[in-house]
């Protein structure tokens, strides 16, 4: 292969290659969770509809709507991916509905079982950031919104509806083949609709309602395939 300037061409090939791999990224918002706490008894509870069904229906809530785990393996299906573990997931938000915005370190370890989440988003919510034990990092921490200015700029954002106008299967969306970010908004809430102004385009991805975890399954494993990532 002839060169030039002393740089073999597939070197350059090679450069360009990894410059687009390094740019390719996506960020994750998951949209009206339903995060709260409140004292309940002696202490503090992250509110759940079957734990604390009195407590709601005396305080004039509706406690269908207190799904906290719904955000808790829709997390989990998001650090668990290859595609976060590639480290192509470059931001995770959740944002309630009582409007706190809680950004996630790409590589924290949540609890698996939901009584320990809940007690940690607890302790988040009380006292706005919990640290590392090995060290000084943040690996959640609530910030201030609107969830915008935490994405990059020209970023293409992605809101997924079963209600959509149309119906595509998430591996061949043509965003997935641009290099610039991407932002996938995804519903944390057993029923309701995104804001229209978070996103550009609203797609289905199944013609049957899909849970939040496994619409973020597929999301991943889409990426995964496209990115070549086992």
């Amino acid at each position: 292969m002839p060169a030039t300037g002393g740089i073999e061409i597939t070197d350059i090939e090679d450069e360009r290659a990894q410059e687009e791999a390094e740019k390719q990224g996506v960020y994750f918002v998951l949209e009206q969770a339903t995060l709260e706490v409140a004292k309940v008894g002696k202490g503090y509870d992250l509110l759940n509809c079957d734990d604390h069904y009195s407590f709601l229906k005396k305080h004039g809530k509706d406690p269908a709507h207190y799904r906290p785990d719904i955000a808790h393996q829709a997390l989990l299906t998001i650090l668990d991916s290859p595609a976060n573990k590639a480290g192509k997931v470059k931001g995770i938000f959740v944002h309630t509905f009582k409007n706190v915005l809680i950004q996630v370190n790409t590589q924290v370890r949540l609890p698996r079982t939901y009584k320990r989440f809940a007690g940690l988003m607890t302790q988040l919510l009380q006292k706005l950031s919990i640290r590392a034990t090995n060290g000084p990092d943040k690996l959640l921490k609530v910030i201030k919104g609107p969830v915008g200015r935490h994405l990059p700029s020209g970023a293409h954002r992605i809101g997924f509806s079963r209600s959509a106008n149309k119906v595509i299967p998430m591996h061949v969306h043509p965003a997935i083949d641009k290099t610039e970010p991407l932002v996938f908004i995804v519903g944390a809430f057993s029923h309701g609709k995104i804001d229209e102004g978070l996103v550009d385009e609203y797609i289905s991805i199944s013609e049957y309602p899909l849970s939040a975890a496994y619409a973020l399954s597929r999301i991943t494993n889409a990426l995964e395939q496209r990115w070549n990532i086992v």
